[in-house]
């Protein structure tokens, strides 16, 4: 998903406006996932590096506290970053993500960082809330908004209402769900994330892999991440 320059405000948060661009991405995920299957064979090859990062600078912390997961002296270092409404994230997220993790990050060969790049005031909104969590529920949150990305995501929903409902199955109520959103540090802080990324490290899609000094941008199957990591054990 290529990155949008719309400003994450409060006020574009609590807003129930969708977001006119989401439009085409999400007619296009349902084509993605039913052809994942038969299309990965085409994708098992490890994707060319778009260009070049200095990973001691990369790895240095934002405003935000690290969601790493992983020995931090593994021999692979991989950033992701990623935006909650982004159907290629989702995928990701969905297929490929938890056979990297048994394979490579439970072993100790990689140490995987996720960071938030979100395109626009929902994924910003969806973060937040993942922050304002207990951190050790911070992942399944996200994996709870990746597999149900449609249902409240999509254009033609209510945005903060499914957002609520969802919340609320992780121990949000109203009340600390607005005061969540209604965080402006918290909000600068995830826009600040995001900004750092697309100044210092050129990322300007989702998701984006920072892995070892290279760049990738784009979803990877479970094939291709495990050939590009398998290169550099």
């Amino acid at each position: 998903m290529p990155m949008s320059d719309m400003l994450l405000t409060k006020r574009h948060l609590l807003g129930g406006s969708a977001v006119a661009a989401l439009s085409v991405a999400f007619s296009a995920f349902a084509d993605t996932a039913s052809a994942a299957n038969s299309a990965e064979s085409a994708d098992d090859a490890p994707p060319s590096p778009d260009g070049d990062v200095n990973m001691t600078d990369v790895l240095k912390p934002g405003p935000l506290p690290e969601i790493a997961l992983g020995k931090q002296d593994a021999p692979v270092k991989i950033v992701e970053y990623m935006s909650l409404t982004c159907p290629h994230c989702a995928h990701f997220a969905v297929t490929t993500f938890e056979t990297i993790k048994q394979k490579y990050i439970d072993t100790g060969k990689v140490l995987f960082i996720i960071r938030e790049f979100p395109f626009d005031p929902r994924a910003a909104a969806a973060f937040m809330l993942a922050r304002c969590a207990p951190q050790e529920q911070y992942m399944p949150m996200v994996e709870m908004l990746f597999k149900q990305q449609i249902a409240w995501a999509s254009p033609d929903v209510d945005g903060r209402a499914a957002l609520l409902q969802m919340s609320k199955l992780a121990g949000f109520t109203e009340d600390s769900f607005t005061k969540c959103l209604t965080n402006q540090k918290l909000l600068d802080d995830v826009n600040s994330v995001r900004e750092r990324a697309a100044k210092d490290f050129g990322v300007n899609a989702t998701p984006t892999f920072l892995i070892n000094g290279k760049r990738y941008a784009g979803d990877m199957s479970v094939a291709a991440m495990s050939k590009l990591i398998d290169s550099l054990l």
